[in-house]
């Protein structure tokens, strides 16, 4: 069996050694991701801003994306963009 440090040995990627759940989960303890949605309102659709955790879990949303990331820093979450 070859060692972890043996310079032989071919390095994988981590897809080849994380699961699909364990990917998508990648970051869920620390990490917002901010990203705009659509939310219906009786006036129409508008737009606001969603906070999710890594895994695609919306946490929760702002009506802009300033307050996106003050809620996400306020809960103790790094927030990132989405784009």
């Amino acid at each position: 069996m070859a060692s972890p440090n043996d310079p032989n040995t071919t390095p994988r990627h981590a897809s080849q050694t994380m699961s699909a759940e364990m990917f998508a989960n990648l970051g869920t303890p620390d990490m917002a991701y901010i990203r705009p949605i659509i939310i219906a309102s009786e006036g129409g659709d508008a737009e606001a801003w969603g906070v999710f955790s890594a895994n695609g879990q919306q946490l929760g949303w702002a009506p802009a994306r300033d307050l996106a990331f003050a809620a996400a820093m306020q809960n103790e979450l790094v927030p990132v963009s989405v784009h």
